[in-house]
């Protein structure tokens, strides 16, 4: 179960989805990460996950909604998931050099 760790042995409530201020900045917690919770907050891109200790100067509030990653930030994380794949970022989007000419042989000459 998430969390259970860490609230048993720091006696808070804490769960996915929960609103936070850690150190006076506003947050949602988005992940377990073990000992810690996984917070993005609103100042941070929807998909950053900073650790944050249960304690330290976190107040908990309400229960939020987790903003979901942008395109963009999906395609990078599957780029990195893709432990099968050789190349760089730009290969796995298909903008690198080598893409962009074969493409365009393909439409010049019909394939």
């Amino acid at each position: 179960m998430p969390f259970e760790w860490i609230n048993q042995n720091y006696g808070v409530k804490a769960e996915v989805g929960l609103r936070v201020i850690v150190d006076g900045k506003p947050g949602i917690i988005a992940k377990d990460c073990g000992n810690y919770l996984g917070v993005n907050f609103d100042e941070d891109k929807p998909g950053v996950i900073r650790n944050c200790h249960p304690t330290w100067k976190v107040e908990y509030l309400e229960m939020g909604k987790i903003r979901p990653m942008t395109a963009g930030q999906k395609r990078y994380q599957e780029f990195l998931n893709a432990d099968w794949f050789d190349g760089n970022f730009a290969q796995w989007l298909g903008v690198d050099s080598e893409s962009r000419d074969r493409r365009e042989f393909a439409k010049r000459y019909g394939y």
